[in-house]
Parts: structure tokens; sequence; C-alpha cells
């Protein structure tokens, strides 16, 4: 199937980042230019509007669909429920009154307001107990107070109860689509009302709060991230936990929204530091027990997964796992604990256990069952089935795989992503047992449904079924395919504020299939691109990096370039010890990389040195028989018989004395953990 014969809709239009990436603060408060995609813009629904309609914190609603699907809601939600449910529904009601008695001065209205919000149904106004319909700012709503009198632009600007009616109005602006500019305008007016007013009463606090939240939400949808940060910082400053738990509240979901921020740039450590400020807030007024510390203790866990921080990520998600059964039924298990078992298994998946990945995945997927939660439960089988495959028990994996597509199809169509992501994942076993046919049907099958994505289906989905199909073509040595879905992949996230590891990682690969290919010159340009992108991340080196660096190594040993060659294997060796060990196969490969370069470069004595390490490693863990350590056996010893009869005139070939396996790494690009 030749994917260039498609025009697929993959491209999405984007807010440019306009801003320099600067290095990792020290402080989380410290300001930063950040770069986000457009996903922010559906937040201030959740910010304002749909939060509003939702049950008080005393309520234990259920789980978010965030355990299947991480990060698809902005994790402030969860305590914003009780935040402006009543700082913002308070606020309109005595703007409410205020234009009432304009025009009314005898009315006793506002007496008949002043009941208990805890006492009202979701989604009823508290003037008239009906449930408030989404308008247009500009439209009227029969029956309605507010909706009849003046715009904002009409009534006293030196009032400052003005502005909870500004603050709707921005709201009502961004959930219709109308022009955000126009709703930046009216946020940034609320902001200034609120400030008139803040000192000395505390509710005006928590509205200026609230407000500085929907302005950076605003910033970030306008593609203005460096102006969206210091706003987040500032909403995190003004609340003190000494006056209460809604200011407790309101610095804990500042704390998530700028961690959210920082997350979707890539900055994983900074994201970390937020979420722990977070629920450290947290744990200290609701308790270690509640409920909603569980959520954010998985939450911070789906962080450190991110992060492939998988220890870390274990302990939290157990504390999540704990606090949902001590808060759940006796005789089933609640969808948070389902939701806290799978990214156990997520987690112990990626450690290599992957039996007791098994068993997580079991438990959560009966929990699903049990509440008939069907799409869960498929996406749990999905994972079974990966479970399965790491163990070499193919026929079930097959099982599990079929029967999450037959739900998939029913439920969602057979041109939805999900079920493009299960044929991926079988086209990736019947390559493994080595039904190459069957593997190619199943990739043009998802090929198919990428290349022609359904409304809606988000870009990243698509960028990612490229690049795990374009590994599956790699394995198969069809490499001029494979290279063509990763520049595919490329471009989605080409312009994509916060991808640049992802595009960093994507180049990698190209620079991989291009050295591969004997394509040297165009192999070193694309490992320099992701180099560079690397560099200026703002992030830890990664073991990523090292391979990659070790990879353009190779490719500057093809160009020649011997000094420039055993500079980045100097690094990527500096690099790997510290985040895989000095045993691990990736280092090692490095450390036998470096020693045939510095016998090209004449010092044989450093050579003759690693490659002693690299001969005693390689036996101690693979044994003596191994023909990989037969090969440097006899490298080391025609090494050591040059050095006893001294430096041969005749230099032998730097690429017989090279590590020959040009792949990054096994899994690049294959299925993430999610």
């Amino acid at each position: 199937m030749d994917i260039e014969e498609s025009n697929g809709n993959g491209n999405h239009e984007r807010g440019k980042d306009d801003s320099a990436l600067q290095t990792s603060p020290k402080s989380p408060l410290s300001s930063i230019d950040l770069a986000m995609d457009g996903s922010m813009n559906a937040s201030i629904e959740q910010l304002y509007h749909n939060v509003c309609e939702m049950e008080s914190s005393d309520d234990q609603s259920p789980s978010r669909a965030s355990f299947i699907s991480y990060g698809a809601e902005s994790r402030i939600d969860l305590e914003l429920r009780h935040l402006v449910g009543d700082v913002g529904e308070v606020g309109e009601r005595k703007t409410e009154t205020i234009l009432e008695k304009k025009e009314e001065s005898n009315s006793n209205d506002s007496k008949n307001r002043g009941g208990n919000l805890s006492q009202k149904k979701p989604g009823e106004s508290l003037s008239n107990g009906k449930k408030l319909a989404k308008t247009s700012p500009n439209r009227k709503i029969p029956g309605s107070r507010v909706s009849s009198r003046k715009s904002p632009d009409f009534v006293d600007e030196e009032s400052p109860e003005i502005g909870p009616l500004l603050l709707r109005q921005a709201r009502e602006m961004v959930s219709s689509g109308e022009n955000l500019n126009k709703a930046l305008d009216l946020a940034l007016r609320a902001v200034k009302a609120f400030e008139k007013c803040v000192e000395g009463e505390k509710q005006n606090g928590l509205n200026l709060v609230m407000s500085l939240h929907i302005l950076a939400a605003i910033y970030a949808g306008l593609g203005r991230h460096n102006e969206a940060v210091p706003v987040l910082e500032r909403s995190i400053e003004i609340p003190t936990i000494e006056d209460g738990e809604d200011h407790a509240l309101a610095k804990f979901a500042g704390c998530m929204q700028l961690g959210d921020m920082y997350g979707l740039m890539g900055q994983v450590e900074n994201s970390i530091l937020l979420y722990t400020a977070g629920l450290e807030i947290q744990r200290q007024v609701l308790g270690e027990s509640d409920a909603r510390v569980g959520e954010t203790c998985r939450y911070l866990a789906e962080a450190h997964v991110q992060a492939m921080q998988f220890e870390e990520a274990s302990r939290l998600c157990q504390m999540a796992l704990d606090i949902h059964k001590e808060n759940g039924s006796n005789t089933t298990a609640s969808i948070e604990e389902a939701a806290d078992r799978k990214l156990m298994g997520l987690i112990c998946d990626a450690k290599g256990d992957y039996e007791v990945a098994l068993e997580h995945y079991v438990l959560a997927s009966m929990a699903m069952s049990s509440q008939n939660h069907r799409e869960d439960v498929a996406s749990i089988d999905c994972s079974i089935g990966d479970a399965y495959m790491s163990l070499a028990r193919f026929d079930e994996s097959i099982f599990a795989y079929q029967k999450a597509l037959a739900v998939f199809k029913q439920a969602k169509g057979e041109n939805h992503s999900s079920v493009a992501s299960v044929y991926v994942r079988l086209a990736d076993l019947y390559n493994k047992i080595g039904k190459i046919r069957d593997s190619k049907s199943y990739c043009e099958n998802a090929l198919r449904i990428y290349l022609k994505p359904s409304p809606g289906t988000p870009v990243e989905e698509v960028a990612t079924g490229f690049i795990e199909i374009s590994a599956i073509y790699q394995s198969m040595n069809e490499l001029e395919q494979s290279l063509k879905l990763l520049r595919r992949a490329l471009k989605i996230y080409a312009n994509a504020p916060g991808q640049q590891n992802t595009v960093a990682g994507i180049e990698a690969q190209m620079g991989v299939i291009c050295y591969m290919i004997g394509n040297y010159p165009e192999s070193y340009n694309i490992f320099k691109s992701a180099i560079s992108k690397f560099r200026n991340s703002g992030e830890k080196k990664t073991a990523l990096f090292g391979i990659a660096l070790n990879q353009m190594g190779l490719a500057c040993v093809q160009r020649y370039a011997i000094n420039e060659a055993a500079d980045l294997f100097e690094e990527a060796k500096t690099i790997l010890e510290k985040e895989c060990g000095p045993y691990h196969p990736d280092t090692l490969a490095v450390y036998s990389n470096l020693a045939g370069t510095y016998d090209a470069m004449g010092r044989l004595d450093d050579a003759i040195e690693i490659l002693e390490y690299v001969v005693g490693t390689r036996e101690e863990k693979l044994g003596t028989a191994n023909p990989e350590v037969e090969d440097e056996k006899q490298r080391l010893a025609a090494l050591l018989k040059e050095a006893g009869r001294g430096r041969s005139k005749r230099n032998r070939a730097l690429l017989t004395l090279l590590d020959k396996n040009p792949e990054i790494a096994p899994n690049v690009g294959q299925r993430q953990v999610y």
C-alpha cells in the first residue's frame, strides 16, 4: 500500500510557539516560557461552567475517564467542582442582585436567593431552580433578568462587583466558539475588577484566583504561553491554606493546572514538581485517606510513568489503590480501583513483570465488566494481549486482541482509531511469529484508517499509529516504507508546540533508517537535528539521548569524522553509565565502539583497557561460548598482539572495529506506556 497516494486530513492547525524554551527553573513557581497545543481551549469550559453543574466536593462522584486515556481532561476539574461551584454561583448571584437594584430599587428579590448552595441540584440556577442553558452572550433568555440587562460594556466599570458578570461573559464566549481575543479582553477586565476589591475580602480573593485560571487558559488557547505561566504562578501565590478549605483547594487547582501546562510542553520534571505540591496541599486539607487524594496519587503516578520513573510510579499507584480500597465496597471493586489496577499493570509491564501485570489487568477487567463498561474492558483486553505477547503466549494474545476488536467495531465503528490500534497490535504479533503476509494485511488495514481518520480523531493518535507501523515495516526490512511513515508522523508534530522531545525521537529513528539504507550524509544531518532538539529541551539527558549520540557517532565514522565520533561516543558513554549502568547492553555497545575509535586514533592503550572490560563483562553475563563474546575476544587478541610487537603501519579498516548493530533500541517506535 503506497502511503503517498492518500492525502489524509492528518494536518491540524495549532497555535504558534513564539517563545524560546528556557532551562528548567529551580523553583516550580519560576517564570518560564511555555509551549502547548490547542487542547487547552476546551479546559475553559471545564474550569468554569461544567464544574458548576457537578456535585460539590462532599459527593464522591465516579472517576473521570482519564484512567483509560490519561490526560484527556484537565486535572484541575477534580477540586474545582467544589471551588467554582460555590465561588462562581455566589459571584453571579451577587452581580445579578446589584444590577436588579439599579433598576428596581424597591425590589426584595435578592433576599430570596441566599439559600444553601449545597442543597441545589447540579446545573440549577439559584434564582429559579431551572437548568441554565448555554447561550451566546448577546442572546436574551426569556425570564432571565441578567440577560435582559445591558452588556458589561455599558455597566459602570468602577463597580467592583461587575467582575463575576465579565468572567461569565468571557467563559460563554469561549464555550460558544466566539472570538478568543474578545474573551481575553473580558477576562482581563474581570481580573481588574476583582483586584479593586480583593483586599480584606476573602471571597473576592477566590474570585480573582478563578479569573486568573481562566485568563491563563485563554492565553494558552491564543498561543501566548509566556503570558499564561506567570498568571498561573500568581494564582498560586494569592490563596493561603490557613484561610480555609476553599483557599487551599484554589491553591491546589493552580498547582495542577500549571503542572498540566508543563506536561503538555514536555517538561515532565517541572510537571511532577507541581503535581507533588498539589498532592501535599490536598493531603493536608482532606486527610490521607480521602478518595480524591487517591485520584491525585494516581495522576502523579502517571506523570512518573511518562518520566520512566517506574519505582516511584509504583509506590504512588499502590497508595492510590490502598485509598480506593478503603473507600470502596467490600464486595465489588470500584471504578477507581480498576483504574489504579490498570495503571499498576502498565507499570509492571514496563518493568518486565509481565505475570504481575497480567494479574492486575485481569482484576481491572473484572471490575469494569461488573460495572458494564464494555469499551473500558476492551481497552484493558488490549493490555492483556500485550502482556500475553511479552510472555510468548501468542494464542491467548490473539484471542484478547480479537475480543477487543469486536467490541470497538460494534461500539465505535470500523473506521475508528481504536480499531486501528488493535490492527497494529495484531500486525506486530503476526510479525513476531513470522506470519509476514498476515502482518502486512493488518498494517494496511490500520493505515487505511490513519490516512483518512474520522472527524475528531486526535492527530497525536494518528502520528503514534504511523510510528508504530513504521517500526513493524522496519523489522521487515521495508525501510523506504518505514521512512515514509516516519516523515508523515514528523509532519504532524513539526509545528506542534511542546513536542520537541517527540520530534527529536522521530528524527533519531529516521536517522537510523537512513544509516541502514546507506545514506550516511542524510543520516548524519538528521541525527544532528535530533541531538540539537534533545539538548534544547531543558530536560535531563535520557538513555534515548545517549543511544542517539552513539548512532550519530557511527554516522560520523562513515563520514571519516573520527574525532567527532570519539566525542559523541564519550558523551554517550557518560549518559548511559548514569541512566542504564555499566553492564547494560547499550552501554557495552558504546564501550565497544569507543574502543574501536580509540584504536583508529592511535590510542591503543585506551582501546585495550576498554575492550578488556567489555570482554570480561560479556563473558560474565553471556558466557564464554556466546558468539558475541567470541567476536570481542578476537578483537582484543588482535589489539594485544599489535601492542606486543609495536604499532603497525597498516591500519585496519575502522568498520571492522565497530559494533555493527545499527538499531537505536529494540523497542523504539513500538507502543509507548501511557
